[in-house]
């Protein structure tokens, strides 16, 4: 059945994808992008395309009005995937950096999922919110603990909301990808270096850098993102499927493995 999905943080990588991809498949789309310069050259790609069931709207999650405007708007499926990462040393990154991640990753995506149920619940509408979290929702790898501390937070926000919202006939999912290569995490990689400084911080610009590239240089950290994008267009408009999905399968066995050993984990 045809659905109509609003995705935010379509401008770019897996958003972007998914969002032409379930055009494609006869799905109406509502892509928001953070960015006003990104409109535009959506909007063409997308008519490029032969797509006239794809919209795209600007949806800046920090603006109150951008919100109160998608309020208004109709579709089935919530797709929250816009979101940003600090990383770095939780032990020396300045904290208005880590309130900055969780406003943008947990509170904002909160503040437009609480509005949109509330609304589903009120007219007595079933619906769908998905949230792209992360396989770092699952575990934590050092110098990545403010960012993946946001997708923590987003897991417990959906499984709460799975129950919650359960008798209504909402449903709830998780994405989890693993580490594609979009630019988002090597964007990421990037945010530590504007801020940290060997005359003050102990961590070392250097050593932070090389353990960042030798991730990035390993297969696991620079996967071809169609995997993903591919699942995306599958598990965001279905009416069953997980509640949790990790992509790929090699890193679900991962972190099962991860979440076993922490059991056994000493100080």
């Amino acid at each position: 059945m045809s659905k109509t999905i609003l995705i935010t943080g379509a401008g770019s990588g897996f958003g972007k994808g998914a969002a032409l991809g379930m055009a494609r498949n006869g799905h109406s789309i509502i892509a928001t992008t953070q960015a006003s310069s990104q409109v535009t050259p959506l909007r063409e790609e997308a008519a490029a395309l032969g797509l006239k069931n794809f919209r795209v709207e600007r949806l800046d999650l920090t603006d109150h009005y951008d919100i109160q405007q998608a309020q208004g708007w109709d579709f089935d499926v919530l797709w929250n995937n816009a979101g940003m990462g600090e990383a770095g040393p939780v032990w020396e990154i300045p904290i208005e950096l880590v309130r900055k991640n969780y406003e943008i990753n947990v509170f904002l995506p909160l503040v437009l999922t609480q509005s949109v149920v509330q609304k589903w619940v009120r007219e007595g509408r079933k619906g769908k919110v998905v949230f792209t979290s992360s396989m770092g929702g699952l575990f934590t790898p050092a110098n990545w603990g403010t960012y993946v501390s946001t997708k923590h937070a987003l897991e417990s926000i959906a499984e709460a909301l799975q129950q919650e919202l359960s008798r209504y006939g909402i449903k709830i999912q998780t994405i989890n990808p693993g580490a594609y290569y979009t630019g988002y995490n090597e964007t990421m990689a990037d945010n530590p270096f504007r801020w940290l400084d060997d005359n003050r911080n102990f961590t070392k610009r250097a050593d932070l850098r090389k353990g960042f590239d030798d991730f990035f240089a390993t297969p696991e950290g620079k996967m071809d993102p169609k995997e993903m994008i591919d699942r995306m267009i599958e598990i965001v408009p279905a009416d069953t499927g997980k509640f949790r999905n990790v992509v790929p399968k090699v890193i679900e066995d991962m972190l099962k493995d991860h979440q076993l050993k922490a059991w056994e984990n000493e100080i």
